[in-house]
């Protein structure tokens, strides 16, 4: 079982093989005791296996972090729905994606399957991440309905890391100016991101059968309208400014820096990560050199975790932020502008969406079952 030989690209279908990658692939009809098995000895998915999976651990150790924070709810609290789903989501596409990379040897069947759920893994993380968004970054969640006060100057300055003080002078006008954005969050939002989701699902699931040539670059470009799409109330909060201060001789705070920085970085290696994956670089250079190790898909994998992660220290920004306030805790006894999380608008949203990436790659699946039959066959008497 160990010394099972690992193959040249000429030597498994066409189908198996990837650009500028020469060497070391399996054959595609490993058991499945088999492929566990290779997980521990150098073939070209070893590495696209562990750059998932060990991130798997480091996220949920800086995730289960705010469950310490001094005065928290319980895990179990309404206020911790959105960031609970947004762990689903993230937990289900890494190991979702370390387990495509390690199984995918079983056939020619199991292959396409393992990629369908993978890509059905990344829509509805995009979705985890805009239900985090909208109830912890949304343009009104946790606007205090306070009476306007006289506070000192010093007490306007918020601390390190924390939102800056969201009580306006003129509450009216700042709700009137936030009302048509709002609006669209409230309504279109989240079914936005949903549809989205849907959409680039059915699309990259195509990309197996059609834009063969284009797939890369088809299937990083896609996954770019989900971003644009949940980042919405990042990109608000980041170009407009906050409502103005108690203080009318004080110049209206800026956006939290750390949260801008942690999504600027959060920007960057994901550009990185899309570079890597359309690029093809630096096997492309040197075919045959970066085989096993170092080739692009494991460099785009540890990109797109390191973005997952600063993405993780930018809501935990939020979330602190909240929670620092007390007026702006999502409780029945003190509801903000913003609706709170319940079950049916979190998990709900998040089930439903999952019902319909299932038909989708139940639908794709059989497709490829009709396809890819006769040839799995043909392998196994050979």
């Amino acid at each position: 079982m160990w010394s099972l030989p690992l193959l040249r690209h000429t030597d498994v279908p066409q189908r198996v093989t990837e650009n500028f990658i020469l060497s070391g692939y399996r054959f595609p009809d490993y058991s499945l005791l088999q492929c566990l098995v290779s997980a521990f000895r150098p073939t070209n998915e070893t590495g696209n296996f562990w750059t998932h999976f060990l991130p798997i651990f480091v996220f949920a150790f800086h995730f289960l972090e705010i469950f310490e924070w001094e005065g928290a709810p319980t895990p179990g609290d309404p206020f911790f729905y959105p960031a609970w789903n947004y762990f689903i989501g993230v937990f289900y596409l890494l190991l979702a994606s370390s387990l495509a990379h390690l199984l995918n040897s079983m056939s020619l069947i199991i292959r396409e399957i393992c990629f369908f759920v993978d890509y059905g893994t990344i829509s509805a993380y995009t979705v985890g991440s805009s239900l985090a968004y909208y109830y912890y970054i949304h343009p009104q969640a946790g606007i205090p309905k306070t009476e306007v006060g006289a506070p000192n100057a010093s007490d306007t300055q918020p601390e390190r890391g924390e939102l800056p003080s969201l009580v306006s002078s003129s509450p009216s006008s700042s709700s009137t100016s936030l009302l048509p954005f709002c609006s669209f969050f409230e309504t279109f939002y989240i079914p936005c991101s949903c549809l989205v989701a849907i959409i680039c699902v059915m699309t990259c699931c195509n990309t197996r059968q059609r834009w063969r040539r284009y797939r890369y670059a088809v299937r990083t470009l896609v996954f770019l309208l989900p971003f644009f799409i949940s980042s919405t109330p990042v990109f608000y909060r980041l170009l407009s400014p906050l409502p103005s201060p108690p203080c009318p001789t004080l110049p209206a705070p800026p956006p939290p820096p750390t949260m801008a920085s942690f999504f600027y970085r959060h920007c960057f290696w994901l550009l990185v990560s899309a570079l890597f994956n359309i690029s093809k670089v630096p096997e492309r250079f040197s075919p045959g050199n970066f085989d096993i190790w170092g080739h692009s898909h494991q460099w785009f994998h540890c990109c797109t975790f390191l973005s997952i992660l600063d993405e993780l220290h930018m809501i935990k920004v939020e979330m602190r932020a909240l929670l620092l306030h007390p007026s702006l805790v999502l409780s029945p006894a003190a509801p903000p502008e913003l609706p709170g999380p319940t079950l049916s608008s979190t998990y709900g949203v998040m089930m439903l969406l999952q019902g319909c990436i299932a038909s989708i790659i139940i639908w794709f699946g059989r497709c490829a079952y009709q396809i890819y039959a006769p040839q799995q066959k043909l392998l196994k008497t050979q």
